[in-house]
């Protein structure tokens, strides 16, 4: 198993993650617009912390670096992994907060956009709203922030395996 992984080349692994990445991505699509599940603030992030991860894995798989530009590639990644791990781990914690402790639901994402600085936007993003407490979808037992948490966790790891590979 271990000839395997160090005969595939780090461009392909890269290619890997971009793919993984588009497929979730894709997914976060269809629950959209096929199931009609509106994403919340704390989704918004996510998703675009997924695109950054995403965006990283495509630029090192078309930069196919050597050994010091491959590890800083994967750091990259695991860091914006880290950051999505703590969004999803604050999504987490508001799902399972008493209903009397949610925070309210504050204006919609567009409105917001439109009408206030984007400091009190971003504020709003990362704060969290009771949209965010809800719990709409889940697959074995887990909602759409613990298998974002799985993925986060999941991308970080592969990233760094792919960045200290031997060759």
């Amino acid at each position: 198993m271990l000839k395997m992984w160090d005969s595939i080349p780090k461009r392909w692994l890269n290619l890997a993650g971009v793919l993984t990445v588009a497929g979730l991505f894709g997914f976060g699509l269809y629950l959209q617009y096929v199931l009609r599940l509106q994403p919340c603030p704390l989704c918004m992030i996510q998703r675009f912390v997924f695109i950054a991860i995403g965006a990283l894995f495509l630029i090192a798989a078309l930069h196919n670096a050597k050994q010091i530009g491959s590890k800083i590639y994967s750091v990259l990644i695991a860091l914006t992994a880290a950051w999505g791990i703590a969004v999803a781990s604050r999504h987490i914690w508001i799902q399972h907060l008493p209903k009397d402790q949610v925070p309210g639901c504050g204006p919609g994402l567009d409105y917001m956009l439109k009408n206030f600085p984007i400091s009190e936007v971003w504020q709003e993003l990362v704060h969290g709203s009771g949209d965010c407490a809800e719990k709409s979808w889940t697959f074995l037992a887990l909602g759409i922030p613990e298998w974002s948490l799985v993925w986060y966790v999941l991308l970080g790891v592969f990233a760094v395996l792919v960045g200290w590979k031997k060759r």
